[in-house]
């Protein structure tokens, strides 16, 4: 982050995030920041954020059924998005995005430097949810 003056905080919100897997909102990082740094404000965590995903440091998901979510792997990669709970999930080994980028980059006067999918549906949990006990009877 050159030209940027270095900060504990911002540093350890990249940590929390790349040690995670579960796409957390802004309001889980701060949960997760008020543990080392007891008087960040949640603005203090949205403006960072905000900066890192701007930066490339970290990636934004915005789902379309809430609050965005982040994630510290920013390699291209899918995610899946469940419509019910808003919980999203990496979907790394499905598909082979080099395929569907060399495909759309065959129909597009310009150039594709990455594919990154978002697939929207009900996970399981929520289907199990949906099923309820009458339908393990």
């Amino acid at each position: 982050m050159a030209g940027l003056k270095h900060s504990r905080q911002r540093e350890a919100i990249v940590t929390n995030l790349r040690m995670r897997k579960d796409h957390p909102t802004a309001s889980m990082v701060y949960t997760d920041m008020r543990k080392e740094f007891p008087n960040i404000s949640l603005g203090t965590v949205y403006r960072n954020l905000s900066l890192l995903a701007d930066l490339g440091q970290i990636r934004k998901i915005t789902t379309g059924t809430g609050a965005e979510h982040y994630d510290g792997d920013i390699h291209p990669h899918n995610h899946f998005i469940c419509k019910c709970c808003g919980k999203v999930t990496d979907m790394n080994d499905f598909i082979d995005n080099s395929k569907i980028r060399d495909l759309a980059s065959g129909q597009f006067d310009g150039r594709i430097d990455e594919c990154n999918i978002q697939f929207y549906g009900v996970c399981g949990e929520c289907l199990k949810k949906e099923e309820g006990p009458a339908a393990t009877s």
